[in-house]
C-alpha cells in the first residue's frame, strides 16, 4: 500500500468562519453538493471506480484502523460538511483538506449526529481530537495549534480505537493539495 501522506479533517459542518446559506437547505443544492463530493472522490481515487478513498490511523500499541472517506476539498464542500446527515457508517467519515496549515475551528450547525473531529498536522500526525461534538450547535470547536486536515467520524470512534495526539495518519486514493 502506498501512502501519499497523512492529513485528517473532522468536521460536521465546516469551519466556523463560514456562514451556512439558504442554498445549503435546498434539496437541489443538497443533491448537487453530494454529486460534487462523489465526483471529487472518484477523481481522487484514480481510474478505478471501485477504489474508495481511505484514511488509515495507526495508534501506537494498537491495531491500525481504516476509514472510508468522502472528501471536502472545495470551500462549499467544507462549509457543508456532514450537515443534514442522519447516519454515518461505522467505518465512514469525511476528510477536510486545506491548502496550508492553520488554526482550524469547526461547528456543528445543521449536523444531526454527534461526531469526533480529528485534527491532523502536515506531518501526518494527529494534533488533537474533539470528542463527541454535540450536534445542532454553533459552538466553536478546535484544538491548540495548526492543522491542515480534519477527519470527522462518529462520536466514540477515537476512544474505541485508542487514537490520540501523535497517532500516525495515512491517505489512500486522496490527492493532497
Amino acid at each position: 500500500m502506498r501512502w501519499a501522506g497523512v492529513w485528517i479533517v473532522l468536521c460536521a459542518c465546516g469551519p466556523s468562519t463560514q456562514a451556512s446559506g439558504a442554498e445549503a437547505r435546498s434539496p437541489v443544492a443538497k443533491s448537487a453538493a453530494a454529486a460534487a463530493v462523489t465526483a471529487q472522490a472518484s477523481a481522487d481515487a484514480g481510474s478505478h471506480p471501485s477504489a474508495q478513498p481511505r484514511v488509515t490511523l495507526m495508534p501506537p500499541g494498537a491495531d491500525a484502523v481504516s476509514v472510508r472517506v468522502e472528501i471536502a476539498r472545495a470551500e462549499d464542500q467544507r462549509r457543508r460538511g456532514l450537515m443534514f446527515r442522519t447516519q454515518l457508517g461505522e467505518d465512514a467519515g469525511m476528510i477536510f483538506l486545506f491548502e496550508r496549515p492553520q488554526h482550524l475551528t469547526f461547528w456543528m450547525r445543521n449536523t444531526e449526529i454527534p461526531l469526533d473531529m480529528i485534527f491532523i498536522e502536515p506531518s501526518m500526525r494527529v494534533l488533537g481530537i474533539v470528542e463527541n461534538a454535540e450536534p445542532r450547535t454553533d459552538t466553536s470547536r478546535s484544538v491548540p495549534g495548526e492543522s491542515q486536515y480534519v477527519l470527522e467520524v462518529n462520536a466514540g470512534f477515537s476512544r474505541r480505537h485508542g487514537l490520540g495526539p501523535g497517532t500516525v495518519v495515512g491517505f489512500e486514493g486522496i490527492a493532497l493539495p
